[in-house]
């Protein structure tokens, strides 16, 4: 997506980095950038409100799940594995979940070893 007006930071840039501004996780000089073209660029300024909106809906609707202590020790472990270079195992993970009669299913989360590099 692109407005088609030339910026400083160009649009596919503040797009492919959005959650990373939204989550405080770049540095001061980069949130500046990207500020500067939320006042130049309304498309990229309402798909950063979007965005926005969606994770505080996901944390209020989400945030109060309690995470299993195994699952949480799993995801930190690949994390950790994932930071330090090291080779990660590309291990299916599987999620069991309740259905509203009741009854267990088993669901594999394949990729998961792919999206955490994305992310």
């Amino acid at each position: 997506m692109s407005c088609g007006e030339p910026h400083e930071t160009d649009c596919s840039e503040v797009l492919d980095h959005l959650y990373e501004f939204l989550d405080h996780e770049m540095p001061d000089s980069d949130c500046t950038k990207f500020e500067t073209h939320f006042e130049e660029c309304s498309p990229c300024l309402e798909k950063y409100g979007l965005e926005q909106a969606v994770k505080k809906l996901v944390k209020r609707c989400c945030g109060q799940d309690d995470v299993p202590v195994d699952l949480r020790a799993k995801v930190m472990g690949r994390i950790d594995l994932i930071r330090s270079g090291e080779a990660v195992p590309d291990h299916d993970v599987t999620v069991e979940t309740v259905t509203a009669e009741g009854g267990a299913t088993a669901a594999k989360a394949k990729g998961l070893h792919a999206r955490a590099k994305e992310a």
